[in-house]
């Protein structure tokens, strides 16, 4: 009996560690880009517009990589899906290393965000089968990890580009090698763990029919896609707004994102508890809701009120691991093709956000007059104010959510 309890210590030790070195590598590789974008551009001469199509089609592929990861899940399992989306990223640092033209630096791009969104739906399959006990306080935790590593990424970039070994800088090259390299340390784990789940037969599995003719994963899909285009937007547009609303140096402006990455990761290393104390459909409601408060609270009281943009945070951070947590539940023996589906949809959704955040402040600044300084606060202040209806969007949705599931009993 001790034996069999010690070997089942071991295995789940080693099932944390892939989930939560792994969150914490994704959040490295998706954020270490800022301070190498710029030397990329330089090195290859590229124009405004070829940067923006160079990361356009890596969304793209991350996209595309989300969308065929839960079917290769069924085929190889998730043990060997998660080996290999830690081997791409792997793979796609050495070749950013070597590459000395252009075409080959996009494709080795192009294929660490095909890692990328491998990794994103392999890490939420692996919490959604692993965590059954305090779904909502680990599937936070792990998410915490991912903030923490976004948070001190940029500042670790940016001191590997200036190492020099041997009369030799890292720069931009070495220091994605050195970042994704790290990828190897997950891949031990994985190998010598063993996930639950790929012994459930075909036949157990909610088919995508049903999956898609069930409500509740539409709901999911408006939940999600409103959360993380709140909580995207404000890595985008916060610095911005303040810079030229309240003429905020760089750095002030960038402390002040700063704080909103930590309160955001906080949220979710500290009050996961409460999500499974009170239930997944409410904490969607609550923590959005307050999100969504602070955001318009921070708009209207102008300068004085600032802060309260990083203590958004504090409530859309739970939005993504709680949605994990109540897919997890919901379709215990579908997590993989309903995290698949709500994921891709949402990234989907989360482009035509950032879309329409542009198109909001250029449509208000016009109207208020291009050229004015008050027609530029009007613009900002409409842009940011849609970062707030769709969090507000997001507290609606649950709140439809939560009296559809209440109707039938089956609140979670």
């Amino acid at each position: 009996m001790e034996k069999a309890k010690a070997k089942f210590n071991k295995i789940y030790a080693m099932q944390l560690a892939t989930i939560f070195i792994g969150f914490i590598i994704f959040g490295f590789s998706e954020n270490i880009k800022g301070p190498a974008i710029p030397r990329i551009q330089y090195d290859f001469a590229l124009s405004e517009g070829q940067l923006g199509t160079l990361l356009s089609l890596n969304a793209l592929g991350y996209l595309i990589a989300c969308s065929f990861t839960a079917v290769l899940t069924r085929i190889w399992g998730i043990k060997r899906v998660t080996i290999i989306a830690f081997g791409l990223m792997a793979a796609s640092g050495i070749l950013i290393f070597v590459s000395n033209y252009y075409a080959m630096f996009s494709a080795s791009y192009f294929l660490m965000y095909i890692g990328n969104g491998m990794l994103e739906i392999a890490l939420a399959v692996l919490g959604a089968r692993i965590f059954v006990r305090n779904t909502g306080t680990m599937m936070n935790l792990s998410h915490g990890f991912y903030g923490l590593s976004s948070t001190v990424a940029p500042l670790i970039a940016t001191g590997l580009m200036k190492v020099t070994i041997n009369d030799y800088t890292l720069d931009w090259r070495g220091m994605y090698l050195a970042m994704l390299l790290l990828s190897v340390i997950p891949i031990v784990f994985a190998a010598l763990s063993k996930f639950p789940g790929d012994d459930i037969k075909q036949e157990e599995r909610v088919p995508m029919r049903q999956l898609l003719r069930d409500p509740v994963i539409w709901f999911m899909v408006l939940i999600l896609s409103f959360g993380v285009t709140s909580e995207l937007a404000v890595g985008g547009w916060l610095v911005n707004f303040l810079e030229k609303a309240y003429d905020w140096d760089t750095v002030t402006a960038s402390g002040m994102l700063s704080a909103f990455f930590l309160c955001f990761a906080l949220a979710r290393i500290l009050l996961g508890p409460i999500t499974d104390r009170i239930g997944f459909t409410l904490s969607l409601i609550i923590f959005s809701g307050l999100s969504a408060l602070c955001t318009f609270a921070a708009i209207a009281g102008g300068e004085p009120l600032a802060f309260l943009f990083a203590a958004s945070g504090i409530g859309i951070a739970i939005i993504y691991p709680t949605v994990m947590a109540f897919i997890a539940k919901r379709y215990p023996t579908g997590s993989d093709a309903a995290i698949t589906f709500t994921v891709t949809m949402m990234g989907l959704g989360s482009v035509i956000g950032n879309y329409l955040i542009g198109g909001i402040i250029d449509w208000t600044k016009n109207r208020a007059g291009e050229e004015s300084s008050e027609g530029l606060v009007r613009g900002l202040q409409a842009g940011y104010g849609f970062i707030g209806l769709c969090a507000t969007l997001c507290a609606i949705s649950g709140i439809i959510l939560y009296f559809y599931l209440r109707k039938r009993r089956e609140v979670i």
